[in-house]
């Protein structure tokens, strides 16, 4: 297939583009630039464009046989710094350029949506597909307004699939320091310690970056009746863990390191998620990675690259502290584009 792939300059994207070349699929990238200051290891580039997904015309995107859209702002502590942003990125921007695919005639749309619209758990309930979304941030707010009105959009020429990934973690030219196991993983590499502020209690799913990878592979190359207009969770049901469990496992697994545990700080955000529906729509799907070879992986890399504490707290691999820096030195507008 030719397929255009936003966010290729991001923690996924850097890691999915080359996995969808190395299927033998032609993969083109476009991406807004924010965080392309450094890697942390080398990486393997393809051709990218470098535009704002809000900018995108139909004319960019023909002759393509899907558009997949991971170019969001990324995570819940930059929806609540600025949630106008946040909206007019992830909603608007979203199913604008959902619409200027279809105009442009390409078949096959994929979101990169978010086992996050679960918000919390109910009387201990495991949520699926059929779940009522209980968005507690800005961020799942725009996953859920994305997944309603692109699906709307869907017809005989236009087939859209949402695919709500669990908490991704694992290794990334691209790192995200700011994601639960690669947070504690780099604290347990530079501090030797993990003080959970929190009790640990609320439930996370959680997905290794190369098993997000398999999973919107497979979706694309499945026949179109089997994903056309779907939500699937994407995860493995054993890989729910509350966030006490998963600073336990990098203990263990970093040597020398030592964890406190605190009381509860009032997060909400607690979900257990069940991902029986993409296995049985898509038998060729599997998570093949677990969160201790996740810890793993990135205790591996970490010894490679020699990880520095300077290193670990580098703007780059925090969205939040990125952005801030690129307003703050005037690099981009209060609309969050390129001055």
């Amino acid at each position: 297939m030719k397929i255009l792939l936003t966010g290729t300059e991001g923690f996924i994207g850097s890691i999915m583009a080359p996995y969808f070349t190395k299927r033998g699929h032609q993969v083109s990238g476009l991406d807004t630039g924010f965080f392309k200051e450094i890697d942390l290891y080398p990486r393997e580039t393809i051709h990218t464009i470098y535009k704002d997904t809000r900018e995108v015309t139909p004319d960019d995107l023909r002759g393509y046989d899907a558009v997949v859209q991971l170019a969001e702002l990324s995570n819940d502590p930059i929806g609540q710094l600025k949630p106008d942003i946040t909206f007019k990125i992830n909603h608007e921007g979203t199913v604008q350029l959902a619409k200027m695919t279809k105009e442009a005639g390409v078949p096959r749309f994929i979101h990169s949506s978010s086992c996050s619209v679960y918000g919390k758990n109910v009387g201990g309930d495991v949520k699926d597909e059929t779940s009522e979304p209980i968005p507690l941030t800005a961020y799942a707010e725009c996953k859920v307004l994305v997944e309603q009105e692109v699906s709307k959009m869907a017809d005989d020429t236009f087939s859209p699939t949402f695919l709500r990934n669990a908490t991704v973690y694992g290794p990334s030219p691209r790192m995200r320091f700011d994601l639960v196991l690669n947070n504690l993983s780099g604290l347990a590499w530079t501090k030797k310690e993990i003080n959970l502020t929190s009790d640990g209690s609320p439930w996370r799913p959680l997905i290794h970056v190369e098993d997000v990878c398999e999973a919107f592979a497979c979706v694309l190359e499945a026949p179109r009746d089997v994903v056309h207009n779907q939500i699937f969770n994407v995860g493995k049901t054993e890989e729910n863990y509350q966030i006490r469990e998963v600073a336990e496992i990098v203990s263990e697994t970093f040597p020398g390191c030592k964890l406190t545990i605190g009381n509860s700080d009032g997060d909400d955000r607690s979900y257990k998620v069940n991902f029986d529906k993409i296995r049985q729509a898509i038998p060729t799907f599997e998570c093949k990675k677990t969160l201790r070879d996740g810890a793993e992986d990135l205790r591996k890399i970490f010894e490679q690259i020699d990880l520095t504490e300077e290193l670990f707290t580098h703007r780059n691999f925090t969205r939040l502290k990125q952005l801030n820096h690129l307003i703050t030195s005037n690099q981009i507008d209060d609309e969050f584009y390129w001055v």
